[in-house]
């Protein structure tokens, strides 16, 4: 059911954006800002709709200057296929925009310096969104594709680590071989300082990845992965070889040869319900005898 929340979700406006405007006042450019933010509304319409339409559960709408972030609890929680429908939604809305800007500019509605202004910032957010830099949507779009075929914790982190190399590589360009713009150069800064927090709290973000799991709402996980581990391995250890849609089945090794089977069920309520935190997977298997 769609909640009150979902269907009025919180906004907010993030300090980067206050300073943009700031800059717009200062330099006499804020009916481009206006056309700016007004793209961005459109295109987090565009997420925002998608996942109302999936019953995701939206905390807030974060807005910044060449983009926003819905804040939700579903990434990676969700199907594959749902996400990228989600993530898809809103540059699929800059090619909605670019269709209204050719029949407005057919029907003389507005003056064609604001409709080049529109197509021009249209194009360029389209195309910005879909650098392979999170939280962009390439970034996520990305990091979806490869956690399709790498375990989830490599395949966020490796997107995380990926972007501020981006980042870091884009800076420099912008310092010695592109034409210099405080803007840009603002705004690679500031996804640097976004992917370097999320480095941050990595840790977190996988141990929610791992909640949702024993919390069984990955309802939609049919195939089943076999995975090989040492009785020395850590519980944490493991759960690093997890895949998203998958069930796993836990070969476990002791010195001895021997082997021991564990359902990764049994993994997740020791570590969650038993606060087995340290325990390695062959002292968890042993109190399974």
């Amino acid at each position: 059911m769609t909640t009150w929340n979902n269907l009025f979700p919180k906004i907010h406006f993030h300090p980067i954006l206050l300073l943009f405007i700031m800059i717009s006042f200062l330099t006499g450019t804020f009916v481009e800002l206006f056309i700016l933010f007004s793209i961005v509304l459109f295109h987090e319409l565009g997420h925002y709709l998608m996942a109302v339409k999936f019953n995701w559960r939206i905390r807030k709408i974060m807005l910044w200057i060449f983009g926003g972030v819905m804040d939700t609890e579903e990434h990676g929680t969700r199907p594959i296929y749902e996400e990228m429908l989600v993530i898809c939604a809103g540059p699929f809305q800059h090619l909605i925009l670019q269709f209204i800007i050719v029949i407005v500019s057919e029907a003389h509605l507005f003056s064609q310096s604001i409709l080049d202004l529109l197509f021009y910032y249209n194009t360029v957010i389209f195309l910005f969104n879909l650098l392979p830099i999170f939280p962009l949507d390439g970034g996520k779009l990305l990091q979806l594709f490869m956690s399709k075929y790498i375990p989830y914790k490599k395949s966020y982190y490796f997107t995380v680590f990926f972007s501020m190399v981006v980042c870091l590589l884009l800076i420099i360009l912008q310092l010695t071989v592109f034409s210099f713009t405080l803007s840009t150069f603002f705004l690679f800064i500031f996804l640097f300082m976004e992917n370097r927090m999320e480095w941050k709290r990595r840790t977190y973000a996988f141990i929610r990845f791992l909640l949702k799991r024993y919390e069984k709402r990955n309802k939609f996980r049919k195939r089943t992965s076999q995975i090989q581990v040492m009785a020395s391995d850590s519980l944490m250890d493991v759960f690093s070889n997890f895949y998203r849609e998958r069930n796993h089945t836990i070969y476990i090794k002791y010195p001895n040869h021997t082997t021991q089977v564990l359902h990764e069920s049994v993994c997740l309520h020791h570590f969650f319900s038993k606060k087995s935190y340290i325990q390695t997977i062959g002292e968890v298997a042993d109190k399974m005898k």
